[in-house]
Order: structure tokens, then C-alpha cells, then sequence
């Protein structure tokens, strides 16, 4: 089905602006229900402070990990089938999904629905896909710039959004409006994007990974890159499940603690949202690695300081500086593995960047909420300082050498 509108753009031009503000309207969608899901958990059932940190990791990472196991699938598939198709599983599929979890009633109940909804992962990674084979060459650093300057902008405000929504109403809600979001998302896709000129890959020795490995100039630098995004994700994501809980415990329980911690939230996407293309461009001039070597820096100290916090507008304040760190590694990952990736099988290398990413967004979650439940809070930024220091040391090693070859 669709719906065409009269205009002189080319059609690409005509999906990118549609698409840039459904993924915007997703970005929303995911991270307005981060910064209350573990405060929403503990209106499940009655928990201890361990349990609450076990099932706040637990439930994170549900969704990650069905998505990095069925995410190289997916994207096979919409290379036979077509981006489009996807894009409208993942929307409508999560628009319910996410929709449903406002009716729960225990917590066994939310982690089935998490789980599911990384059945029907992929909304954005499928929407770039379709962006990236549509847009010409020339044009399409600034398409998918401009993709992923609207998914950031997304991601910034939502845990604002999510935040004054909860406070406002409730949590329950909140997933209801997250859920209607979404559905927006699956409209927009279905009556006013096109996919023009499908061809579906036919070449039985890119079925295999060994066939799309045998084409890579440096199969190393590009596993190591793999091997980055993993590292970065499980660092980033490490945080994310105590933040709130954080923020609970600097304010000594007293102040409006769900408000807070989507402000708290917020504010790295805000730094990375600034700052993420002039990076980039400083990247194309000295060399992105050097760029991702100074945000690794930058993230360690960082880290570090956050476990010393005394009030929440010190955690705020370094939590901003994060986002600046941030706009250092994970974009500039992706350039790297567009720069050392043979055309014809971009499509598939990013695929498996996305399943690593979500492998570390399984493993930060679970790591932060064990370290949380048997030391404290600030443990957890002292243990993630030291897993980007091993980030640096693993990508000078299985990169940067490879780059110099």
C-alpha cells in the first residue's frame, strides 16, 4: 500500500525525510521507558536490594539478547525480501509489544515482552539499510548522517519525554503512549515510503559467512572492530541499569526521583547529538582512529570520576561529558567499517556489528547489576573505567596496526 505525493524530489529524498522523522519518533519510543524500568520492576513484586539489581539487569538485557541471535537472520531476509517489509514487522510488532507491557502484572510477564520485542528488533538498522541502497553514492554519508542525527535526537529527548510522562500519569501509561509512538512509525512507513528498484541477492556464496569474509581486505581490522562495538556497548550499557537507582540514592530517597533520572539520562544523547558530525568530519582529516582512541581516554577518566559523585548536578555534569566520549566511539566505529568494507557486502558486516552491539548490550546490564548487588554503585563506573582502558588496548592492537598495513 501507499500513498504518493506529488513533488519534483526523487523518491530517495522523498523516504529519507519520512523515514528520519519515523526513526525519530522510535529514538523516542525506546528511550522514554529507560530511565523508570527498573522503578517500574519494583512495583512488581516485593524485592530485595539484590533481587531488584538481578531482575533490573535481567530485564534489560532480554531484549538483546533474542536480537543479537536473530538479527543476522533478519537481515538476510531484507536482502531477499526488501527494507520495507522489515521496517513495517519491526514497527508493528514493537508498537505492541511495548504497548502490552504496560498490562503486566509480575515480572516474569515484562521479560517475556522484552524478549519479544527483540523478536521484532530492527526498525532503524532496516531503515538505514533502505536508505543507504536508494541514496546515491555521493549522497549518502549525508543521508545517513542526517538518519542518524534524527534517531539521536530521539534517543536524547525521550528519556525526558518518559520521564515527565511517568510523573505525570504513571508507568503503565507511559508504555501505553510508547506503544501508540510506534504505531505512528508503522503508518508513516506503510503509506509514504517506497522502495524503488529491489534486487534481490541471489549469490549463494554470500549466504555464508565464509563467503562474505573471503571478501574483506583485513578480516582481522573488521572482526576487531566487531569486537569494539561489543566492548563499547557492554561499557555504555553497564550504567544504564542503576542510573535511576543512582540517582535514588544520592537524593537519600527525597525529590522527584524518576524526573531526575530522565533529565540524568538525557543529557549524554544531548552531548553526542552536538557533537557526532564534527567528530566525524575531524575524523576524515587527521584519521577517525585517532578520534576513537581520544574518546576511549576521555570515557576512562570520565567513568572514573562519576564513583566519587557527592549530589546528582555532579553525576549530570559528567554524564554530559560522557555524550562527548560517545560521539568519539560508536559513529565513528561504523565509518571505520564503511571505509574497510567491500560495497557488496556492507549491507552484511553491518549486521554483525549490530549483533555484537547487542551482545555487549546483554553483557553490561548483567555485569553493572552484579557488581551493583555485591559491592555498590560506584564500583560499577570504577569497573567500566577499566573495561574501556581494555577497549584501547584491544583496538591499537587488532585495528589501528591493521590500518598502518
Amino acid at each position: 500500500m501507499r500513498i504518493t505525493i506529488k513533488s519534483d524530489k526523487p523518491i530517495w529524498k522523498k523516504n529519507l525525510y519520512v523515514l528520519s522523522i519515523a526513526v525519530f519518533i522510535a529514538g523516542i519510543a525506546f528511550s522514554e521507558i529507560m530511565p523508570f524500568l527498573p522503578l517500574y520492576i519494583d512495583t512488581l513484586g516485593h524485592f530485595t536490594h539484590q533481587q531488584l539489581n538481578f531482575w533490573s539487569g535481567f530485564i534489560f538485557s532480554g531484549v538483546y539478547f533474542v536480537s543479537a541471535i536473530i538479527s543476522p537472520w533478519w537481515g538476510k531476509l531484507a536482502d531477499k525480501k526488501g527494507r520495507k517489509l522489515m521496517i513495517l514487522r519491526a514497527s508493528l510488532g514493537m508498537a505492541l509489544v511495548l504497548g502490552s507491557m504496560g498490562l503486566v502484572t509480575n515480572v516474569w510477564q515484562l521479560f517475556f515482552l522484552r524478549m519479544l520485542q527483540g523478536v521484532f528488533a530492527g526498525f532503524v538498522s532496516n531503515s538505514n539499510a533502505l536508505i543507504a541502497t536508494e541514496t546515491p553514492k555521493e549522497k549518502s554519508g549525508q543521508a545517513l548522517g542526517t538518519m542518524a542525527s534524527s534517531f539521536t535526537a530521539g534517543n536524547l529527548l525521550g528519556p525526558f519525554l518518559g520521564g515527565a510522562l511517568a510523573s505525570a500519569f504513571s508507568y503503565r501509561v507511559t508504555f501505553f503512549i510508547t506503544g501508540g509512538l510506534l504505531l505512528i512509525s508503522f503508518l508513516l512507513s506503510l503509506f509514504f515510503v517506497h522502495e524503488e528498484g529491489f534486487k534481490p541477492i541471489t549469490e549463494k556464496k554470500l549466504d555464508k559467512a565464509s563467503g562474505v569474509i573471503a571478501t574483506l581486505r583485513s578480516p582481522t581490522l573488521i572482526f576487531g572492530l566487531l569486537l569494539t562495538t561489543l566492548i563499547i556497548q557492554a561499557a555504555n550499557n553497564s550504567i544504564n541499569p542503576i542510573v535511576s537507582l543512582y540517582v535514588k540514592q544520592l537524593m537519600s530517597g527525597h525529590g522527584n526521583v524518576v524526573f531526575v533520572s530522565g533529565i540524568i539520562a538525557a543529557l549524554p544523547g544531548i552531548a553526542t547529538f552536538l557533537a557526532a558530525s564534527r567528530f566525524g568530519a575531524l575524523g576524515d582529516k587527521i584519521g577517525t582512529h585517532k578520534i576513537i582512541i581520544g574518546g576511549f581516554i576521555g570515557a576512562t577518566i570520565l567513568f572514573f570520576l562519576t564513583a566519587f559523585v557527592h549530589n546528582t548536578v555532579q553525576l549530570g555534569i559528567l554524564r554530559f561529558l560522557v555524550g562527548f566520549t560517545d560521539a568519539c566511539l560508536f559513529p565513528q566505529v561504523q565509518t571505520l567499517l564503511t571505509k574497510n568494507s567491500p560495497a557488496a557486502v556492507t549491507g552484511r558486516i553491518f549486521s554483525w556489528n549490530q549483533s555484537a552491539m547487542y551482545i555487549g548490550n546483554i553483557a553490561g546490564p548483567l555485569l553493572g547489576s552484579f557488581i551493583a548487588g555485591i559491592s555498590s554503585y560506584s564500583m560499577v563506573f570504577i569497573v567500566t573505567a577499566g573495561i574501556v582502558v581494555l577497549n584501547l588496548i584491544l583496538f591499537n592492537f587488532n585495528v589501528v596496526k591493521n590500518l598502518s598495513k
